[in-house]
């Protein structure tokens, strides 16, 4: 037994959209009928009834034409419902992770086999480096060490799948990317200001926690009340770990610049994307009513080293 998400409704044997992956009643089962975020995606020109005929036929530009329609079609059918590109819609936090843990190999494999300074130049978000552009990005999917990436997998595990339904995932993919290289970006030009543009010994900033952050604060202001249980045991709404959260990134970013080991103000600064795009599609559609998560590094907690 299930509950419908549009009206509240126990479902003894419910549905679940392949579409958005969230679970109706028999009533709002249908894609319309739940307002489905696939809808807008919805590009399939194939249809259901495919004539077979080569589209080159109905082409009067010639064969250069007929090449062009026929590519277009591929293109169409494998980013509609049911082609290869399909598979990411409704996936896009565990293709994130899967970033995460390839980008992690590929950091001990530069690091360990060719040199310290190209895995530097490739995957951190430098400080004496900001204009590295590719950086911002890569940085997100990077991180400094084995616990680090383990917890911060954890936390978008569990809060990942719950804001990508939410939003769809063409804008859980958009809040994600840009939340962390802004937040990276945001530790970096804090730090130069507040050492005087003096470089710390900290190369610079990697990891998805700002990214996280972002997603945290989007769901803390669409379900405040949300029950979490800090460490997996100790149970609160999720407004009292959010607000524990950036009091402790403000006392401990104010007194932790120059040493590197925390990103707190690209914690904060993705918090604080986080809870204003929340503002923006705050009352779409429901959340749900708990979650388990935890771990140092993310916001189960303060960790330590990065962020």
């Amino acid at each position: 037994m299930a509950r419908c998400e549009v009206c509240g409704e126990y479902e003894n044997m419910p549905y679940q959209c392949r579409r958005c992956g969230r679970t109706f009643c028999a009533e709002h089962r249908l894609p319309e009928n739940h307002d489905c975020p696939g809808l807008n995606e919805w590009n399939d020109p194939g249809g259901v009834f495919d004539s077979g005929f080569d589209d080159s036929v109905d082409d009067r530009g010639g064969d250069s034409g007929g090449v062009t329609s026929r590519m277009s079609s591929y293109v169409d059918r494998q980013t509609s419902t049911g082609g290869a590109v399909g598979f990411f819609r409704g996936n896009m936090t565990f293709v994130f992770l899967g970033l995460m843990w390839l980008t992690f190999a590929a950091q001990l494999v530069v690091g360990g086999l060719v040199s310290r300074q190209l895995e530097l130049d490739l995957f951190v978000l430098q400080f004496a480096h900001p204009e590295y552009v590719w950086a911002w990005f890569t940085s997100i999917f990077a991180h400094g060490g084995f616990t680090h990436i383990v917890f911060n997998s954890i936390v978008l595990y569990f809060f990942g799948p719950v804001v990508e339904r939410r939003l769809g995932s063409k804008r859980f993919t958009a809040l994600f990317l840009a939340s962390g290289a802004l937040a990276g970006l945001a530790q970096v030009g804090a730090t130069l200001y507040m050492t005087g543009g003096a470089l710390p010994r900290s190369p610079g900033v990697v990891g998805a926690s700002g990214a996280i952050m972002a997603v945290m604060g989007l769901l803390t202001v669409l379900r405040p009340n949300l029950k979490v249980y800090l460490y997996f045991i100790l149970p609160m709404p999720l407004w009292v770990l959010t607000l524990g959260f950036a009091a402790f990134s403000i006392f401990a970013g104010l007194g932790t610049f120059g040493n590197g080991n925390v990103a707190n103000w690209a914690h904060l600064a993705g918090l604080g994307m986080g809870l204003a795009y929340g503002a923006l599609v705050k009352g779409e559609r429901q959340a749900p009513e708990s979650l388990r998560f935890g771990g140092p590094g993310g916001p189960g907690g303060p960790g330590r080293g990065r962020f």
